[in-house]
C-alpha cells in the first residue's frame, strides 16, 4: 500500500506553489558556500559574503515543487533583515561548521532560542558543514543531536554535508522541502514513538469511508480501491498479499479473514513514517482533503450561504434523521442516551470532541451517569450550527454525512420580515438573559438543563443551556439560552447587529431586591433602546426571580408599572429552588414566535412613533388637499372650455 505522488500533486494537495528557505547561522560555517555548490555542483573559489536569492526549478526535486533558497548575513546590522527572512521562511537551514564546536554550542545558547522567541512555526534543519574538515576523533552526529532535539522538537532532522567533496549538499535542501511537504509533527510523536491523536482520528474515518461493505477490515477489492484513489495505481495480487503479510508478523491483529483491519491499517502508517515514507501517509491524508493540521481543507467545509445578520441556520430534516440514526449507533447499551465512552467514539473520527470545551460542554441535560439524551444531543447540534455552521458542518462530515452544505442547513426568514408578517416558521429560538449578578439567571439556565439550583454559581463569563421544549399545541421547538454577564452589556451592545441574532431577551432580577430589579430596569431601557435604534427590536419579557423569599413590594409595584408603560407582559414570577417555573421556557417561545409583540417602547421611541403618525397625518391632510385643489382645477377648466364654446 504505497505509491509515488503524482507531479505537482505535493505541492498542489500541499496548498504549495512554492517553497522558501532561508538559511541562517554564524559567520563562516559555510553558508553561502553550500548554496553555490548546490546550485553549481561544484565548490567555489570566490563567494560573495551574500547570495542573491537561488531558485531551483520544480523538477529538481521529485516532488516537483520550486524552491527559492534566501541566504542571510548574521552582522548585527542585518539583524532586522534577518528576522524578516525568517518569519516569512517555509523552512529553516541553521548551519554550524563541524571544525568549529564553538558554533555547535551556539545553536543552544543562541540561534534556536532566538527562533523561539519570534514564535516561528517553520521546521528546522540543522546543518553541519564543513564534513571534510570534520576531526574523527569527535563523537557521532547522533550523539551530538540527540539532546539538542530533545530540547528543541522544532528540530526535523539533522544532516552533516560538504560543499568542497560535494557529500549530502542537494539533501539539505530536499529534507527542507520535505519538511514543509511532509511535516513529521502533526503526524507522529517522536518522543512516544506513535502515530498522533489527531492523525489516528484522520486515517480511522479514511478507514471507514473505503471500508464499503462495513464489516470491520479492507479486503482485497477494497484495499485496491484506495490504492487507486489515493496514488493512481492498482496493487498487484502479490503486493497486497505482502502487505498483508508484513502487518500479520508484526501484528497478528491486524489482519482477519475479511481482510486488514483498522489496527493493521494504522500500523502501516506508523510504519511508512518510521522509515521516513511521510509522503505516503501525508498523500493518503491530502486525498481525503486534510490540510496540514489534519483537519478538512476551508474550501471543503466552506459556508456557500450568504445571510442577513438576522438570518440564522437551522438543520433540515435529513441532518436530522441522519443526526438520530448516527445516535442510535453509538448508543450501544439501548438506554437511549449516549454516556461519555460512546459520546467520544461517535467523534472519533472528528480531530477532537467538538464538545469537549465550553460553550458546548455541559450546556445539555445529562442523567445522572452523565448520559446524553437525544433531545440533549440534537439541542447541542443546534447550538453548534447557530454558533459556528462551518464547524457543525465539518463535524457532520467528521461523523460520516454525505450530504453538501446546502443540503445540511436552510436559511431562516430575516426577523424584520417574521415582525410584519407577524408569525416565524424558526424551529430554534435564541433567548438573551440579562440581569444583575446574583439575581438568578445562571440558576435559571442550569434549571434548563435538569441542574439544582445548589450546582449554579453566579457565572462572569458568557455561557449557554438548550433544550428542546414542548408547546401546547404537542409541536417540540429548541430553545438556547444565552446568559449575558452584566459586565459584558456595554460591549454586547456597542455592535449595532448585536440584537440581530436574538430572537427574545429576558431581564431577570431577585424579587426580593430592589437594586436587582434597578440594574434588570436599566438594562430593559438600554436593550429596547439599541433595537429601536438598529431596527433590530425583540421582544421581551421580566421574570422576577426567587419568588420562594421575601419580596420587595417597591420592585414589585414598580417592575409592574414598568412593563405596563413599555408594553409589555407584566412581570413572571419564578422560583427555582422549589421548581416552580411559572411554565416559563414555553412562554419565552411563545413569545419569540409572535415577533410583533411584546416589543418594549422607551419613552424616545414613543416620541419618533408619535411624530412619525403626526407626520403622516399631515402628509396624509396634504396629499387630500392637493386632490382636492386637482379636481378643482380640473372642474374649472371644463366649466371654462363650456363657456368659450357656448360663446
Amino acid at each position: 500500500m504505497a505509491g509515488a505522488t503524482s507531479p505537482a500533486a505535493a505541492a498542489n494537495l500541499a496548498g504549495k506553489s512554492g517553497v522558501r528557505v532561508v538559511v541562517i547561522g554564524d559567520p563562516g560555517t559555510g553558508k553561502s558556500s553550500l548554496i553555490v555548490a548546490l546550485a553549481t555542483e561544484q565548490f567555489p573559489e570566490n563567494v560573495p559574503r551574500v547570495m542573491p536569492p537561488t531558485r531551483l526549478p520544480a523538477d529538481y526535486f521529485p516532488d516537483r515543487v520550486p524552491i527559492t533558497i534566501i541566504d542571510t548575513s548574521s552582522s548585527p546590522e542585518q539583524k532586522p533583515k534577518l528576522i524578516a527572512e525568517c518569519q516569512a521562511a517555509d523552512a529553516v537551514v541553521l548551519t554550524y561548521a563541524c571544525d568549529r564546536p564553538a558554533t555547535l554550542e551556539r545553536l543552544s545558547s543562541f540561534w534556536l532560542p532566538e527562533l523561539r522567541r519570534l514564535q516561528l512555526k517553520a521546521p528546522v534543519i540543522v546543518v553541519g558543514c564543513k564534513l571534510d574538515l570534520r576531526d574523527e576523533q569527535q563523537v557521532s552526529l547522533e550523539q551530538v543531536m540527540a539532546p539538542i532535539m530533545q530540547s528543541f522538537r522544532e528540530i526535523e532532522t539533522c544532516i552533516e554535508c560538504s560543499a568542497l567533496r560535494q557529500i549530502q549538499v542537494p539533501e539539505v535542501f530536499y529534507y527542507a522541502q520535505k519538511a514543509v511537504l511532509h511535516p513529521t509533527a502533526p503526524l507522529f510523536d517522536q518522543e512516544l514513538q506513535s502515530l498522533k491523536p489527531r492523525c489516528v482520528r484522520a486515517l480511522k474515518r479514511i478507514f471507514i469511508i473505503c471500508d464499503n461493505d462495513k464489516d470491520g477490515a479492507l479486503s482485497d477489492v477494497e484495499l485496491n480501491e484506495f490504492q487507486v484513489r489515493c496514488f493512481s495505481a492498482p496493487l498487484q495480487p502479490t503486493e497486497i498479499s505482502g502487505v498483508k503479510r508484513v502487518v500479520q508478523e508484526k501484528m497478528p491483529e491486524g489482519v482477519n479473514e475479511s481482510g486488514l483491519t483498522l489496527t493493521g491499517f494504522l500500523f502501516l502508517h506508523a510504519l511508512f513514517i518510521e522509515k521516513g515514507r511521510l509522503e505516503t501517509t501525508w498523500t493518503v491524508l491530502r486525498k481525503f482533503g486534510y490540510d496540514n493540521d489534519i483537519k478538512l481543507r476551508d474550501d471543503l467545509i466552506a459556508m456557500p450561504i450568504k445571510r442577513a445578520p438576522d438570518q440564522t441556520l437551522e438543520m433540515t430534516s435529513e441532518v436530522v434523521n441522519f443526526l438520530r440514526g448516527i445516535f442510535n449507533m453509538f448508543d450501544i447499551d439501548n438506554d437511549g442516551a449516549l454516556l461519555p465512552t460512546e459520546l467520544e467514539d461517535l467523534f472519533s473520527t472528528a480531530p477532537e470532541n467538538p464538545w469537549s470545551s465550553n460553550p458546548y460542554k455541559d450546556c445539555a441535560e445529562k442523567n445522572v451517569l452523565g448520559g446524553l439524551s437525544l433531545e440533549g444531543f440534537l439541542s447541542k447540534w443546534a447550538l453548534m450550527t447557530l454558533l459556528d455552521p462551518t464547524n457543525s458542518y465539518a463535524n457532520l462530515v467528521y461523523v460520516g454525512y454525505p450530504g453538501e452544505f446546502s443540503s445540511a442547513f436552510t436559511v431562516t426568514r430575516k426577523r424584520r420580515v417574521d415582525r410584519k408578517k407577524q408569525q416565524t416558521h424558526r424551529n430554534v429560538f435564541q433567548c438573551y438573559v440579562f440581569g444583575a449578578r446574583g439575581s438568578g439567571k445562571t440558576s435559571l439556565l442550569q434549571s434548563f438543563i435538569g441542574k439544582q439550583p445548589s450546582d449554579a454559581l453566579p457565572s462572569n463569563s458568557e455561557c449557554f443551556a438548550t433544550n428542546s421544549v414542548e408547546m401546547a399545541d404537542g409541536t417540540r421547538k429548541t430553545l438556547i439560552l444565552r446568559e449575558i454577564p452584566e459586565g459584558d452589556v456595554r460591549l454586547l451592545l456597542s455592535d449595532k447587529e448585536s440584537l440581530a441574532p436574538c430572537d427574545v431577551a429576558i431581564f431577570v432580577y431577585d424579587s426580593c431586591d430592589e437594586y436587582s430589579w434597578q440594574r434588570a430596569r436599566d438594562l430593559l431601557v438600554q436593550v429596547a433602546t439599541h433595537g429601536e435604534n438598529t431596527g433590530y427590536e425583540v421582544p421581551c419579557l421580566i421574570v422576577a426571580a426567587k419568588d420562594d423569599l421575601d419580596q420587595s413590594s417597591q420592585a414589585l409595584q414598580e417592575s409592574t408599572r414598568v412593563s405596563q408603560d413599555m408594553g409589555i407582559e407584566t412581570p413572571i414570577p419564578i422560583s427555582v429552588k422549589l421548581r416552580d417555573l411559572n411554565n416559563i421556557f414555553c412562554r419565552i417561545v411563545h413569545a419569540a414566535q409572535q415577533p410583533h409583540l411584546s416589543i418594549p417602547e422607551t419613552e424616545a421611541g414613543k416620541t419618533r412613533r408619535q411624530y412619525r403618525q403626526l407626520l403622516n397625518r399631515s402628509l396624509m391632510v396634504v396629499s387630500v388637499g392637493a386632490a382636492v385643489a386637482v379636481v378643482g382645477l380640473a372642474a374649472y377648466r371644463v366649466y371654462a372650455a363650456r363657456k368659450n364654446s357656448s360663446s
